[in-house]
């Protein structure tokens, strides 16, 4: 098992795009890599499963050649196994669905590890981890929401960090060899508490495009 944790124990950072500045995509993830992020996180959404509308491949695509930092594409979409093989070769290296939008839970993950890129599953604060009970022997990483999916600079849901807990329990226990995810409200004043329960990746967006916090989860303001 490849660990995300640094030396010092802190979860690496994976800044999301969708706080950044629209108008200068090229330069945000420029910002990532300059400041140590591990990952350059794509919130995918469709105005279907999450009211908004994000990004899609051509986006991806364009930005693939301007960092060697992985990809890490998280759909919060409807039907997310339509749109694995798109994003795979726009550039993807890992490619995160959500649990409620796919009923083929297996089957998407089998086409993803297909593709060649890593897979993951994400869960909204309502699901409980006792849902992925059948999935977690074959994926990659585990996306737990902090969050309420489909807007930035959302207050953390404390509660969710004890399924992070859970998470790193059956890990343990099971030999499983998956990466524990957490996106939403993470900041200076949150990062201890996702770091405590465990996470491996740190999803954060407008506290890292403001400053506050550095690529390896470090608070610097």
């Amino acid at each position: 098992m490849i660990h995300i944790m640094n030396a010092s124990g802190v979860p690496r950072l994976a800044p999301s795009l969708l706080a950044a500045d629209f108008s200068h995509l090229a330069d945000a993830v420029c910002a990532i890599e300059s400041r140590s992020g591990a990952f350059v996180h794509i919130d995918v959404m469709d105005g279907v499963f999450v009211p908004e509308i994000s990004f899609g491949e051509p986006v991806l695509r364009s930005l693939r050649p301007l960092t060697k930092l992985p990809f890490d594409v998280h759909l919060m979409v409807a039907q997310p196994e339509t749109h694995v093989e798109s994003f795979a070769a726009a550039g993807a290296d890992y490619i995160t669905f959500h649990a409620e939008a796919a009923i083929h839970q297996h089957r998407t993950v089998h086409l993803i590890h297909q593709m060649g890129k890593k897979a993951g599953i994400a869960i909204v604060p309502s699901t409980p981890v006792s849902q992925l009970a059948e999935i977690l022997p074959f994926v990659d990483i585990v996306l737990v929401m902090t969050v309420n999916p489909g807007f930035s600079s959302q207050k953390m849901i404390m509660r969710c960090t004890e399924k992070i807990r859970d998470l790193a329990a059956l890990r343990a226990q099971n030999h499983y060899v998956y990466l524990i995810s957490a996106d939403g409200g993470i900041n200076a004043k949150t990062i201890a508490s996702v770091t405590d329960a465990g996470v491996d990746i740190a999803v954060s967006g407008s506290a890292f495009f403001s400053g506050e916090l550095n690529g390896n989860a470090s608070v610097l303001s």
